[in-house]
């Protein structure tokens, strides 16, 4: 059986970590910052992979990203997915060079799918993870990219079927209107988006507490989520959770850090 994965996600906007609410940007702090409020020497027994993003606003930097990556990378023994203005095959060796597992590709869904497709030609589909932000307008579910700013006029059943036809090993949603709210997730997308997927789905978007990450792998439907709340899992919150969800039987692997599974 496949097992439940926690994520936890990073936003990096010029080298600044970053707090999303509805995709509106708020800056945290650096590397430096992130080091001092999370435990990095055990956060890779906590999650089962990282995923970074660089949510800069128009061209991005991929050069910065990379580096910054790279340092990142040295301090996280987790699998690492990342992405943003990933256009070219050079800039996809750039981000595997400095330290990711994974590709994340979101506008190029849409707007350069024959690239996408030479992604995974060139990588493997496991190697590419399709990004889908959506909104619903007028009771339907849009597909939003450009970081949240062009609408698409696709729904999130076609952008998902669309990924799937494009070869992808992933799909990683995220709820716009649930972004950074810490009001749980968007329950009836995912579940209707993880009975429709054939490849797995990692859900995005809502998560206040520990909660939130439990619902949604039990009505949810799906077998991974993500969190990027960086103010709500500081400290041992990322463990905390992850025992958390243990103690609530979740499929999860379970590594020895300090903490043992109840036998209530």
């Amino acid at each position: 059986m496949v097992k439940n994965r926690l994520i936890f996600t990073l936003l990096l906007k010029n080298g600044t970590f970053v707090l999303s609410r509805n995709f509106k940007l708020q800056s945290v702090g650096d590397l430096d910052w992130i080091k001092k409020y999370y435990n990095f020497e055990t956060i890779a027994f906590s999650i089962d992979e990282l995923i970074v993003l660089n949510v800069e606003r128009g061209k991005k930097n991929i050069i910065q990203f990379a580096e910054n990556l790279l340092k990142l990378s040295k301090l996280c023994f987790a699998p690492i997915a990342a992405g943003g203005g990933i256009r070219t095959i050079e800039d996809a060796r750039l981000i595997l060079n400095s330290g990711a597992d994974k590709l994340i590709v979101n506008t190029p869904l849409v707007t350069e799918q024959k690239f996408v497709i030479n992604l995974k030609k060139t990588f493997g589909s496991q190697c590419v993870v399709a990004s889908i932000d959506y909104k619903k307008l007028e009771g339907k579910t849009e597909v939003i990219i450009d970081n949240g700013s062009k609408n698409t006029g696709l729904t999130l059943e076609k952008a998902v079927k669309n990924a799937q036809d494009l070869g992808v090993g992933e799909i990683y949603i995220t709820s716009i209107e649930k972004d950074g709210t810490g009001q749980g997730f968007d329950l009836d997308a995912i579940h209707k988006i993880g009975e429709l997927s054939t490849v797995p789905i990692i859900a995005s978007g809502g998560v206040g507490n520990y909660d939130h990450i439990a619902v949604g792998m039990e009505k949810g439907g799906v077998k991974a989520v993500s969190t990027a709340n960086l103010f709500n899992f500081l400290g041992n919150g990322l463990a905390e959770a992850r025992k958390h969800l243990l103690e609530r039987n979740m499929n999860m692997a379970e590594w020895k850090v300090g903490w043992k599974k109840s036998n209530k």
